[in-house]
């Protein structure tokens, strides 16, 4: 067996190679820790957070243990029985005393509108109730004879619930566990998802169509002026997100800068100026001017990278133009292609500031649905839920990716 190679110190030249990458992938992770650290702490743990939301609420089961235990053996379609009743009186009792029952009205009022004033007003008097505990309710008031009622206590006793995710897809969660869909007049938030796929859709295809003859112009134009040309691709990010889109609110509104060159122009009279502004073309206008860059600048540094030869050379061999460009230049230019377009379409998909602006009602998006249950109606669980379907969707949309183009060729710059 042949002497092993040993270094100067008379360790195995093996064994010191490795222990010199350890102290320099140590030495290189002890750099990356803080900011891993900061990201972590600032940005992964809200985020979790945040969504866990969206399968978890314990505000019921919390505050009503009693009536939580027995709701827990109930079918939830048979009568509800005089020790279900006892159990909510006493819990409605405490509630009172602990000042918790405007929490517990809340969460049972997710699942069954009207049920707020029922339990705010029931509980005023649950002290003085006493047996018969059902009778004493329906005293107090008759909805208590309502199962439906019943039923929703039930599904708002649960700690882990789907509620709040079927709720985001149109759908609810009953009693024993099934799915169904919502009521007609309900159902809103699958027609916004649906806009709003449509919406980044139709953005990230005309953000193509424009920035891919930009991208190919400074791809094939001299260097000095390129990098020229590259300067005003930027320039939009060195202006705030709302200034940009206050000024289309100037150029795109009736009286504004857009119609009165329609006029000038004949296309359009004094009187039936275009509707441009507060609906969804407002929303695809503005959009496709701020997402532009993102996909010109994935698309330019593919292009500077396709030598100019291989199209002079498919020429050569009796290629037209258009054949050269098909056959050989467009297919090199695709992981560009793929990096713009998803990278518009993701960011498309969830924006806010934009279709709040010059969106109206008809250019919402469901960023805009989640940030009215965050800040009006406080319904941090659905919005959570409608988050953790977008991410889903998102992360769906990396697969696709990955599979039929790569992430490996994506170039982003």
């Amino acid at each position: 067996m042949a002497d092993q190679l040993l270094a100067a110190d008379g360790t195995p030249l093996k064994r010191k190679l490795a222990q010199s990458l350890f102290r320099s992938r140590a030495r290189a992770f002890g750099l990356a820790f803080p900011l891993l650290a900061f990201i972590i702490v600032v940005f992964v743990v809200p985020i979790v957070q945040f969504l866990t939301q969206a399968v978890y609420d314990d505000r019921y089961s919390s505050l009503m243990p009693q009536s939580t235990a027995v709701f827990a053996d109930w079918d939830g379609t048979s009568p509800p029985t005089e020790a279900m009743a006892a159990a909510m009186v006493a819990d409605l009792a405490a509630a009172r005393e602990n000042k918790t029952i405007g929490q517990v009205a809340t969460r049972v009022n997710r699942e069954l509108s009207g049920t707020r004033s029922l339990f705010t007003k029931t509980a005023r008097r649950a002290a003085k109730m006493e047996a018969p505990f059902m009778d004493a309710l329906l005293d107090r008031d008759k909805d208590w004879a309502d199962i439906e009622v019943w039923q929703a206590i039930k599904v708002a006793s649960k700690t882990f619930t789907g509620g709040y995710v079927a709720a985001a897809l149109d759908r609810k969660v009953t009693a024993d566990g099934s799915i169904v869909q919502q009521d007609e007049g309900r159902r809103i938030h699958i027609k916004l998802f649906w806009r709003t796929i449509e919406i980044s859709l139709i953005v990230t295809i005309a953000c193509l169509i424009l920035g891919y003859p930009v991208a190919f112009l400074l791809s094939t134009l001299p260097a000095r002026t390129s990098n020229l040309l590259l300067i005003l691709v930027l320039l939009p990010f060195w202006t705030s997100l709302l200034v940009r889109t206050t000024a289309w609110i100037a150029m795109l509104q009736a009286q504004g800068v857009m119609n009165d060159l329609f006029v000038v122009f004949g296309i359009a009279g004094d009187e039936d100026s275009f509707s441009l502004i507060y609906n969804k073309t407002g929303t695809l206008i503005a959009m496709t001017h701020i997402l532009l860059p993102f996909m010109i600048l994935p698309l330019y540094s593919v292009m500077k990278t396709i030598p100019p030869s291989y199209v002079r050379a498919a020429k050569s061999m009796g290629a037209t133009d258009w054949t050269a460009f098909w056959r050989v230049y467009f297919p090199q230019s695709v992981p560009g292609i793929g990096a713009g377009a998803l990278l518009c379409f993701i960011l498309a998909i969830g924006y806010y500031i934009t279709p709040a602006l010059v969106g109206g009602q008809d250019g919402q998006m469901i960023s805009n649905i989640i940030d009215f249950h965050m800040r009006s109606s406080l319904n941090w669980n659905l919005a959570a839920a409608m988050g953790l379907v977008l991410l889903v969707f998102v992360l769906f949309l990396f697969w696709l990716y990955d599979r039929f183009v790569g992430i490996d060729n994506m170039k982003l710059g």
